[in-house]
């Protein structure tokens, strides 16, 4: 897969393409239906596939301070649309000038002029242009214009219960709010895999070697999604080792036992004696074991971690790895 940082990338005499457009955060399964489509109306075309995205997040740029919870990092977002056999991932640097586009001005300069856009497939909420203006009546009116077939598509979705017969449509902001319950399993569930943070594991206090508990303290991105406060059972892996997955119980909050402030990311990997410090991880969140407890003493929190190594290795005797 080719990765463009930006239009001035396009190489010379660069044909037609069929493109599909969205920050695609999380790469959810509602996006992996949408690349699909777009994968496969570019194979039976004869042309080359493009997923084109955004960076940074246009919230931030119109709304600084706003930026929603990051599910993937761009680097894992293109490594997850190559997987989707997807020929072209270009990432499009968002700022104002760009944001001040008319909507037939977008079309024009960018499907149009640059990317000689063959058919453009989107979701059906997919909006564009200055203030939003464009949606995907307009994107199939102007494709009727510059010579491109334009269509949306209904992201993918489940059924709550035979009770509750209302639907939810897989979105990232729908991913977010799971994270951000705690909810785990939903949030893998609607991703059709594990939700991943990543980080570099840096220096601790200590106090979970004292334990007999030593842990990797991650340092994760500025705006990475964080599980609510708990403990969970997780894939561990290292970026010089992804095939090489470890169990882990990870503990997510402010060490309240000890009377802590800080938010931190802590992962006890099983069955290893290995010092991580230094190096970029991830972890794969699988189930969330308990809350985060206030213990009265030392001796209660190790008992309790002792139960929660017992729990992890139930929880992941049949979990998927969050491989691809």
């Amino acid at each position: 897969m080719l990765r463009w940082r930006g239009l001035g990338d396009l190489p010379g005499g660069w044909g037609r393409c069929v493109v599909t457009i969205g920050v695609f955060d999380g790469v959810h399964r509602g996006h992996q239906e949408l690349i699909g489509r777009t994968v496969a109306a570019a194979a039976e075309r004869g042309l080359p596939s493009v997923v084109l995205t955004f960076d940074p997040h246009p919230s931030e740029v119109l709304r600084p301070g706003s930026h929603p919870a990051q599910l993937t990092t761009l680097r894992r977002k293109a490594e997850l649309v190559e997987g989707l056999g997807v020929d072209v991932f270009c990432v499009l640097p968002f700022t104002l000038e760009l944001s001040r586009l008319l909507p037939e001005e977008f079309v024009h300069e960018v499907l149009v002029d640059r990317l000689h856009a063959a058919a453009v497939i989107v979701g059906d909420n997919f909006t564009f242009g200055a203030k939003a203006a464009g949606d995907v009546e307009m994107l199939r009116t102007l494709g009727r214009r510059f010579g491109f077939a334009a269509s949306g598509t209904e992201l993918q979705g489940k059924e709550l219960s035979e009770e509750d017969q209302s639907a939810i449509t897989f979105s990232s902001t729908y991913v977010r709010s799971c994270i951000d319950a705690g909810d785990v399993v939903a949030a893998a569930e609607a991703l059709g895999r594990p939700h991943r943070l990543e980080g570099i594991v840096v220096r601790g206090v200590g106090r979970g070697h004292d334990l007999g508990y030593p842990t990797a303290n991650l340092s994760t991105p500025r705006f990475a999604a964080v599980p609510a406060d708990g403990v969970y059972s997780a894939w561990f892996t290292r970026s010089a080792d992804p095939s090489r997955r470890l169990r882990a119980a990870v503990s997510v909050g402010t060490n309240p036992t000890f009377s802590g402030r800080e938010r931190t990311v802590e992962a006890f990997v099983l069955d290893v004696d290995e010092d991580f410090y230094g190096q970029h991880v991830a972890i794969d969140f699988v189930t969330r074991l308990r809350d985060q407890v206030r213990f009265a003493d030392s001796a209660g929190l190790v008992a309790q971690i002792d139960e929660d190594v017992v729990e992890t290795r139930k929880a992941l005797q049949d979990a998927p790895t969050g491989g691809e």
